[in-house]
C-alpha cells in the first residue's frame, strides 16, 4: 500500500549528436514526508535504451519489469534489438490498457540516432530533444530552455541536465537528496559513478 502513494520526482532527458542523458534526483515523498532518500529512477532496459519514472512508485517498478520483459522477448523471437521507436510504441501500449499514475521517459540509440521520447499516463507519447517530468518540471525546463542546443555533446548535456536537477531541488520540496544521471551512447549504457557527478558539482 505504501509503495502506491510514493511520489514526486524531477526527471530530465536530453537527446545530444553522440547519444542522450538522463538525470534525475533521488527524493520519494509520500505527502510532506521525505519517504525515502535513496529511490531509484533511472532504468537500464537494454544496452541502447533508458527510461525514467516519476509518480507512484507502484506502478513505475511495474511498467519497468513489464517492459524490460517484452524487450527481452521481442529480442528473443526477431533475433535483433527493438527500436528505441518501438519500445516506446510498445510502452505507450501497455499504459493504454491499463493507465498508471507515472510519466516516463524513454530513450536510447538506434546505431548512432539518438532519440527521446515521453509517454503520460494515459499511452500518449511525443517525441523530443529534452523533456522534463514531475513536480520540479517546471523549474527543470527553465534550464533546458535557456541553455539546450542541437549540436550538444553528452559531457554539455550531463552537465546542464545536473544543472536542471539541481535547480529543481532547490525550489521543489519534493525533489532532492542527491543525482542520478545516466547516458546511451555508441558504446552502450553508463550510470555516472558519484566521483563524476561531484567533479560536474564542482565546475558548475
Amino acid at each position: 500500500m505504501d509503495d502506491k502513494i510514493l511520489e514526486g520526482t524531477t526527471t530530465v532527458g536530453i537527446t545530444c549528436k553522440d547519444g542522450v542523458v538522463f538525470a534525475s534526483e533521488r527524493r520519494a515523498s509520500m505527502g510532506n514526508l521525505v519517504a525515502h532518500k535513496v529511490a531509484e529512477k533511472i532504468f537500464k532496459i537494454d544496452d541502447h535504451i533508458v527510461t525514467t519514472i516519476a509518480g507512484s512508485v507502484g506502478d513505475a517498478q511495474s511498467l519497468m519489469k513489464i517492459i524490460e520483459a517484452e524487450v527481452s522477448l521481442y529480442q528473443m523471437r526477431n533475433n535483433d534489438a527493438i527500436s528505441v521507436k518501438a519500445a516506446a510504441s510498445l510502452t505507450a501500449n501497455i499504459l493504454r490498457s491499463g493507465p498508471m499514475y507515472v510519466q516516463t521517459l524513454l530513450g536510447g540509440m538506434d546505431g548512432d540516432k539518438p532519440s527521446l521520447y515521453s509517454l503520460d499516463p494515459a499511452g500518449g507519447m511525443i517525441e523530443d530533444t529534452y523533456i522534463s517530468t514531475g513536480s520540479g518540471s517546471i523549474v527543470a525546463y527553465g534550464v533546458l530552455e535557456d541553455r539546450f542546443r542541437d549540436d550538444l555533446t553528452t559531457d554539455e548535456g550531463i552537465e546542464i541536465a545536473i544543472r536542471a536537477i539541481r535547480a529543481a531541488a532547490e525550489r521543489d520540496t519534493y525533489s532532492g537528496n542527491g543525482y542520478l544521471v545516466a547516458k546511451v551512447d555508441k558504446d552502450g549504457f553508463e550510470m555516472l559513478d558519484n566521483e563524476k557527478i561531484n567533479e560536474v558539482l564542482e565546475k558548475i
